[in-house]
Order: structure tokens, then sequence, then C-alpha cells
């Protein structure tokens, strides 16, 4: 990896986890309204989505969970509780707003969970899939909640799209691009990936059982 200065690395680790978590708060806490969960069962499919792909992350890297270290993870999911209750007609009218949200939070976590693998001395493959779980492993349990088969086991490109973007931060990190300019074209792509493959239909082959 680039010598880059650790306090910025950790800044923009921190504002990339931060509007990961609102994203993917957003998106649990909608899927449950549109479930007809109360108040408190939102609130509960909002910190799954937003906080479980990085804590088993951080618990594989033996570290101090991430949302543990401040609670301004606690209260971003509060705020997205907030935004869902007061915006509920709004949102609606946005048949995709879960989308959108959903895709935020995956290319922001993919980032921050390849980010921090890095910085902890593993390998780049390591951090690939550690950036997959931690963009997608939130979304796994927030389905878990809703009985929803889990996004990552359908056709659609998901947790790919993770991988992809992965393996872009790598192939930016070694040619020494900055971690900033890494991350947002790594956001960028995981973005059109997912919003492309849903558009046109684009998916993986599905099993063929006898």
């Amino acid at each position: 990896m680039i010598n880059t200065d650790p306090k910025v690395v950790d800044t923009i680790l921190q504002i990339i986890e931060i509007l990961g978590t609102l994203a993917f708060a957003i998106s649990g806490i909608r899927h449950a309204a549109a479930r007809h969960y109360d108040w408190f069962g939102g609130f509960v499919c909002g910190i799954a989505v937003a906080i479980g792909g990085g804590t088993l992350r951080d618990v594989m890297l033996n570290a101090t969970p991430f949302w543990m270290t401040s609670p301004m993870y606690i209260l971003c999911t509060l705020m997205a509780q907030f935004i869902v209750i007061v915006f509920a007609r709004s949102l609606k009218r946005l048949d995709n707003a879960w989308f959108a949200f959903d895709t935020l939070g995956l290319a922001l976590f993919t980032i921050a969970g390849l980010q921090k693998t890095l910085d902890y001395g593993h390998p780049i493959w390591v951090a690939i899939i550690m950036g997959c779980i931690t963009g997608s492993a939130g979304g796994v349990l927030r389905d878990v909640l809703l009985n929803k088969i889990p996004v990552i086991f359908r056709k659609e490109i998901y947790a790919m799209a993770s991988v992809c973007g992965g393996v872009l931060y790598w192939i930016m990190i070694s040619l020494h691009v900055s971690v900033a300019l890494s991350a947002i074209a790594t956001f960028l792509f995981i973005v059109v990936i997912r919003f492309l493959a849903v558009k046109y239909h684009i998916s993986l082959p599905v099993l063929k059982g006898e």
C-alpha cells in the first residue's frame, strides 16, 4: 500500500462508515416499513443491516467493532428512522428508493472493509473478501429478519459488484493512486455495476437441479 497519512485515511474511513451506516439503515427501515413492522422492529432491521457486516469484519480482524467506538453510528440509525417516519409518503413515491440506499451502503461499506483490512496488514485477497463481507453481510441479516431469501443468493448482481469493486481498488492502490481517489472510483464502479445489472437484467447463471 502507498505511504499515506494515517490521519487522512482514518478520517476518510470514518466518513465512509458514517455515510454507509445512514444509507444501509434507511434501506433496512424501509424494508421493515413495507412489511408493516412497528418502530422498534424497524430500528432493529435498520441497525442490523447498518452494523452487521462491519461487526463481522471487525470480529474476524480481532478489532473492536466500529460501532462500539462512537455513538455516532447509533445516532445515524436513529436519524434514518426519523427520515423514514417523517418522509414516509415521499419515500413511498420513490419505488426504487430502497434499492438506491442499499446500493450506496454496499459500495461505501465495501470500501471501508477493504481499507480497514489493508490497514491491519492482510493481503489484498483477504481485503477483497472482507470488503464483500462488510458490504453484504448486513443485508443478509436484514433479509433473515424480514423472512426473505437473502439478496446475495438470488440471481441479482450484488456481492459480485462488491468483489469487482475490490479488484478495482487493488489495481488503483497498486498503481499508487491516492486512497481518496481510489475510494471514489471504487464507489462509482460498484454503483454503476449494480444499476446497470438491474436495468438490463444482468445476472449470474442459475444452478440447475436434477
